[in-house]
């Protein structure tokens, strides 16, 4: 399957134009207010309306409960929820049943012993993010600009749905690729000039140098339809 590109924590009319414009896959939202990329409702409803059918709309929630994701899928009516807290596997499996849409579920990376988690998940999810694990007095899960030890994920099952995260930029995606063979690659504080600020230059960059390094088109069975 070709490389699918994610940019994630948009929160600009600006910033996510450039992101479509430039060919991202996958634009991703932030639904967490410690984070300096949340956004509320009203405005990822009018970002979600500008993205039309040009990618996938992507909702990232941290251990949320089923209220909360109701006013997220109503108000974005997104493709696919990303799953960045501690949600169980059987969590996952009621939340793809209530709402009826594909989860992706985010698994912190530090130490080999973490890919212990993959299988359980793997069972349920559509698909795996693998992010770097945030330090313990970390106010959010990710985002943080850190990358992990990509060796660790050698040797995964080749069948397995995977996108890799943590400390991607345009400079060491290729690397990251070359590594880890993962199918898909989602960046959020890489292309940004400040924590939660978009940097249109970066956001192309980081795109450009991630097609540079899986020269095939993006298509993927979840995608929109042109």
């Amino acid at each position: 399957m070709p490389l699918l590109v994610k940019i994630c924590g948009l929160s600009t009319a600006e910033t996510l134009e450039t992101a479509l414009e430039a060919g991202a896959d996958m634009v991703g939202f932030v639904f967490f207010e410690k984070s300096p990329r949340h956004v509320g409702l009203g405005l990822a409803r009018d970002l979600g309306r500008q993205v039309r059918k040009r990618a996938l709309k992507v909702a990232l929630s941290v251990d949320a409960d089923d209220a909360t994701l109701g006013n997220i899928v109503d108000a974005l009516q997104p493709q696919l929820l990303q799953l960045h807290g501690g949600e169980s596997a059987a969590r996952l499996r009621d939340i793809k049943q209530r709402f009826g849409l594909p989860v992706m579920k985010a698994i912190p990376v530090a130490e080999r012993a973490d890919l212990a988690a993959v299988a359980g998940y793997a069972a349920v999810a559509d698909r795996i993010l693998f992010d770097a694990r945030a330090p313990k007095e970390a106010t959010r899960p990710g985002g943080l600009g850190t990358p992990f030890d990509w060796h660790l994920l050698e040797g995964l099952d080749p069948a397995l749905n995977f996108m890799l995260s943590g400390g991607l930029d345009a400079g060491n995606v290729a690397e990251a690729l070359r590594v880890t063979r993962a199918k898909g690659v989602d960046v959020s504080s890489g292309v940004e000039r400040a924590p939660g600020v978009k940097d249109p230059a970066l956001i192309r960059d980081f795109i450009r140098a991630a097609r540079a390094a899986a020269p095939h088109p993006a298509s993927d069975p979840m995608s929109p339809k042109p």
